[in-house]
């Protein structure tokens, strides 16, 4: 299946690694023309430095690209604690985690919007998480952050859709990247030491118990539907979260 991608400008949000890093890879396999942001700037390889929560930065990384024609929002981030119960965190250990995670969408949305608007049409993808469908105990933050997110996407959607620009969500399960490391930090160091695990342990356990296939979730395969959702084969997909969890998370 041709995507027919090639010379479309795409941006990725939250570049540098992880599934940010898979998706920037794979839309430049197609052979768009793909600009990086994220805080850890890398020149090389085209990633601009900016903080997401910063309206000024996101607005200035999006003025720097003459077109716009996909968006990736990718930047995911948790509290560091471990959230089980919740009044394990305080009030104060919120904030930053809904500025980046929510806010940071709603920056980049409110930025690149007039662009796609302006061209005719386009496509915004935000990363989300099964945590923001269940509830997930381990990081309330990050889990409610998540789930406003997916709302924000359902409304920027239906607002988009009359100017040709569809807004979707990609909702990542089991992947093996830093943020699902410091979940395990967080939970390893809330344990008596006799009960502690490795993490391959603790990963092993963990993806036979939530995902019915069993297996952990690649940046690749993400990076896989994301250029898809971008590509004319999915011109009719928008206000839709796509679950690649293993079936983590199952719908009607």
């Amino acid at each position: 299946m041709e995507m027919n991608l090639s010379g479309k400008a795409v941006a990725v949000l939250g570049a540098a690694k992880g599934i940010g890093r898979g998706i920037m890879d794979g839309f430049a396999r197609e052979g768009c023309a793909v600009r990086g942001f994220d805080r850890q700037p890398d020149a090389a390889r085209g990633i601009t430095g900016g903080d997401a929560a910063n309206y000024d930065d996101v607005r200035a990384f999006a003025e720097s690209m003459s077109s716009a024609d996909h968006i990736i929002y990718c930047i995911g981030a948790g509290s560091g604690k471990f959230g089980f119960p919740f009044w394990n965190l305080t009030p104060n250990d919120w904030p930053r985690v809904i500025e980046v995670n929510l806010m940071g969408a709603v920056n980049t949305a409110h930025a690149f919007a007039p662009k796609l608007i302006a061209r005719g049409g386009g496509s915004i993808l935000f990363l989300v998480s099964v945590a923001g469908q269940i509830g997930s105990q381990t990081d309330p933050p990050y889990s409610a952050a998540k789930a406003g997110l997916i709302n924000f996407m359902q409304c920027a959607a239906k607002d988009l859709a009359p100017y040709g620009v569809r807004v979707n969500a990609l909702s990542p399960g089991m992947v093996k990247t830093a943020l699902n490391e410091s979940v395990w930090r967080a939970g390893q160091a809330a344990l008596p030491e006799s009960a502690r695990q490795d993490y391959d342990t603790w990963a092993g356990e963990k993806i036979r118990k939530v995902s019915p296939l069993g297996r952990w979730q690649t940046p690749e395969e993400y990076a896989s539907m994301a250029v898809f959702l971008a590509s004319d084969h999915a011109r009719n997909i928008t206000g839709q979260t796509i679950n690649i969890d293993g079936g983590q998370v199952m719908h009607a």
